[in-house]
């Protein structure tokens, strides 16, 4: 869609002043895909040379807000990224150009990125215009349908998972009103060795929820968590589900995880 409302595209590298109206651009899939009418200049961050994905010394992973879905999917082995990269169920055009970084920063409750990164303890690295940078956890990043901590002209410029997290077994479950629909409820359960499961509960509720358990749960344990951390008021309600259908969904698929991963 051609965005008639923008009238400059500037360069991350060298733009200083944010202006209202600015808006930064990634890959463009969400940003082109429908009318921006309060957007009147693209900062373009496709130039920053961000390494796409960082293996650090204690093992580890920086995903660079930049790297396409493709990259990721090509760069990993482990089984929850690429179940999470088919979550998008898009096009390669998609998967080419869609970034880790947008999917998280437009905060949808189907962002299967954020499923991903939440999932597995991941920290944003934000960074203000003036160049001071703060880390927020991926869960507490993204605060409603649509909406996170982000203060104007402020950039997301990587997420870190942890060694510990990328070490551990994971189980992942989706469910969608149709065979290749939107996300209505994306749960990913994970393992760790010392038998503790977290839950991250995603796409049914507004915003991620997550729950940690120091042993296996039973199933009853598993339901009055999820009773006692999700309330009423954040299952999503949208034309791809209803709250009560995703409500009885995540209860339902929560249990095929901790079944799963017992």
């Amino acid at each position: 869609m051609d965005l008639n409302t923008v009238v400059e595209v500037c360069d991350a590298r060298y733009h200083r002043d944010w202006q209202t109206g600015d808006r930064w651009l990634g890959g463009g899939t969400y940003l082109f895909s429908e009318p921006q009418l309060s957007t009147r200049r693209l900062v373009d961050l496709s130039r920053t040379g961000w390494t796409p994905l960082r293996r650090l010394p204690d093992g580890g992973l920086e995903i660079a807000a930049t790297c396409t879905v493709a990259q990721l999917f090509r760069g990993t082995e482990y089984p929850l990224f690429q179940q999470c990269c088919h979550a998008f169920l898009a096009s390669f055009k998609i998967w080419n150009m869609a970034t880790v970084g947008g999917n998280l920063c437009n905060s949808l409750p189907a962002g299967p990125m954020i499923s991903l990164t939440a999932a597995l303890d991941g920290v944003c690295l934000l960074q203000a215009r003036t160049g001071v940078q703060r880390r927020v956890p991926v869960a507490d990043f993204v605060i409603g349908a649509g909406m996170n901590v982000l203060a104007p002209g402020e950039l997301l410029r990587s997420v870190t998972l942890p060694a510990a997290a990328l070490a551990r077994r994971t189980a992942f479950r989706q469910a969608s009103l149709y065979g290749f629909g939107r996300s209505a409820v994306l749960i990913v359960g994970t393992r760790d060795r010392d038998e503790s499961l977290r839950v991250t509960i995603t796409a049914s509720t507004t915003h991620p929820f997550r729950i940690y358990f120091p042993w296996l749960p039973t199933r009853d344990e598993l339901a009055r968590a999820i009773e006692r951390t999700v309330p009423d008021t954040a299952w999503f309600d949208d034309i791809h589900g209803l709250p009560e259908w995703r409500r009885h969904m995540s209860f339902r698929l929560a249990e095929e995880i901790r079944e799963e991963l017992a």
